[in-house]
C-alpha cells in the first residue's frame, strides 16, 4: 500500500528524488570563534552559484556544538534567508536534527519555522536504545517534519543500525530520503536491503555520504532480492561534507555520473575518478588520524580559496592534525583538475559583498 505523501512541496520533492549535490554547510568563524556573518553568507552563495541542489545546515560539518553556544537557530535562519534571496530556483533545505526526542522535536520546530523542507536525524544521542525505541523516536520527529535518515559512521559518533531498523524506518510515511554514511560496504547494503524490504525504493531516495566511495556509490546499481524478485536500486545524489569544498567540480561530476547511469555504460576514466575523489578525501577528512581533522581540513581548503579567513572551530583544540596540511598540499597538486579554484576566484568578491 502506498504511504501518504510527505508534507513537502512538489518541486522540492521532485528535485530531491532526481538526486542532487547537497553540501554539508560549514560554520564560518572569526579569530575570536564568533560567527563570521559575511563569510557564512558567502559560503551559502558559493554553493548556490556552484549549482548545488540543496543545503544541509546544522549537521556534522556545521559542528554539533553550535547548539551549545546558541548558534543553531541563527545559522539555520541565515542560510535559509540567503538561499531565498540569492537563488532564483528551487533549492532543497535540510536541517540537521540531533539529541533525544524532546531536543529533536524542538529543533524540527525551529527548522520548519525557517522554511526547511526536511530534517536529517542523527541518532548518536540514542546510543543504547532498542530498535523499537529508535523507531518511536523517529516516528515522533517525522510527525513534525519530513525526515532524511542518517547512517553516521561510528568514528564520529554514529551507532550501528541493522537492516531491520532501516526496513521499519523506511516504512515511516514522513521519510523522504536516507543519507548512507557508515563508510562500510556491508552496512551500506543493510540500508538498501531495508528500504527494498519495506517496498519503499520509489518513495525513499538514497543519498551517499560515504566519502570513501562517492563515485561508485553513484555509478553502480545495487541488486537486492525481494522474494522471487530482483530489485535494482540506485543511490541518486550526495549529501556530503566532502562536497562543501570544490563544489562546482562536484556538481559537474554528479552530472557525469547521472549521464553514465542513464546510458548504461560507464567510461573507464569515470570509474577511475572514484579513486581520485577518495584520495582527495583522505587528506581533507584526515583519514590518517581517524578523521580528527575532518572539519578543519575542509576549512583549510576554503581558507586557501579565500572563502574563510581561518580554520577556527568552536572547540579550540580542534584543528589540522600533524602532516594533514602536507597531505592537502599533495592532493591539491596531484588532483588540481578536480578543484574549482578558478570558479571561486572569479566570483568571490561578489559573494563577499
Amino acid at each position: 500500500m502506498t504511504s501518504p505523501r510527505p508534507d513537502i512541496p512538489d518541486d522540492v520533492l521532485a528535485l530531491l528524488r532526481q538526486g542532487v549535490a547537497i553540501p554539508a554547510h560549514p560554520l564560518a568563524l572569526d579569530s575570536m570563534r564568533r560567527l563570521d556573518r559575511q563569510r557564512q553568507r558567502a559560503l551559502t552563495r558559493y554553493y548556490l552559484d556552484a549549482g548545488a541542489g540543496g543545503l544541509a545546515v546544522g549537521v556534522h560539518s556545521t559542528q554539533f556544538a553550535i547548539r551549545d553556544v546558541g548558534l543553531y537557530e541563527p545559522v539555520l535562519e541565515m542560510a535559509a534567508r540567503t538561499a531565498r534571496e540569492w537563488a532564483q530556483r528551487t533549492v532543497v533545505l535540510i536541517a540537521g536534527l540531533s539529541g533525544r526526542t524532546t531536543q529533536a522535536l524542538a529543533e524540527a520546530q525551529v527548522a520548519r519555522a525557517h522554511g526547511y523542507h526536511a530534517g536529517m536525524l542523527s541518532l548518536a544521542a540514542m546510543r543504547g536504545a532498542s530498535v523499537d525505541e529508535l523507531i518511536a523516536h523517529c516516528e515522533a520527529v517525522a510527525g513534525r517534519i519530513p525526515l532524511v535518515g542518517f547512517y553516521l559512521q561510528p568514528a564520529v559518533g554514529g551507532i550501528h543500525l541493522p537492516a531491520v531498523f532501516w526496513q521499519r524506518f523506511a516504512a515511516i510515511p514522513g521519510v523522504v530520503a536516507i543519507k548512507i554514511a557508515p563508510f562500510n560496504r556491508y552496512r551500506t547494503l543493510d540500508v538498501i536491503r531495508g528500504v527494498v524490504a519495506a517496498c519503499a525504493e520509489d518513495r525513499v531516495t538514497l543519498y551517499t555520504g560515504n566519502d570513501d566511495h562517492i563515485g561508485l556509490d553513484l555509478l553502480v546499481p545495487f541488486a537486492v532480492a525481494r522474494g522471487d524478485e530482483q530489485v535494482n536500486v540506485r543511490i541518486r545524489g550526495g549529501l556530503l561534507g566532502h562536497w562543501s569544498v570544490w563544489t562546482r567540480s562536484a556538481v559537474q561530476q554528479l552530472e557525469r555520473f547521472h549521464q553514465a547511469a542513464a546510458a548504461g555504460a560507464v567510461p573507464a576514466d569515470l570509474l577511475a575518478l572514484d579513486a581520485r575523489i577518495t584520495d582527495c578525501n583522505s587528506a581533507f577528512f584526515d583519514v590518517a588520524n581517524d578523521f580528527a581533522g575532518c572539519i578543519a581540513g575542509c576549512h583549510e581548503v576554503l581558507r586557501r580559496q579565500g572563502l574563510l579567513q581561518g580554520i577556527w572551530c568552536l572547540d579550540p583544540s580542534e584543528g589540522l592534525s600533524p602532516g594533514q596540511a602536507e597531505e592537502i598540499d599533495r592532493v591539491c597538486r596531484e588532483h588540481a583538475d578536480l578543484s574549482d579554484d578558478a570558479f571561486v576566484a572569479a566570483n568571490i568578491q561578489r559573494w563577499l559583498e
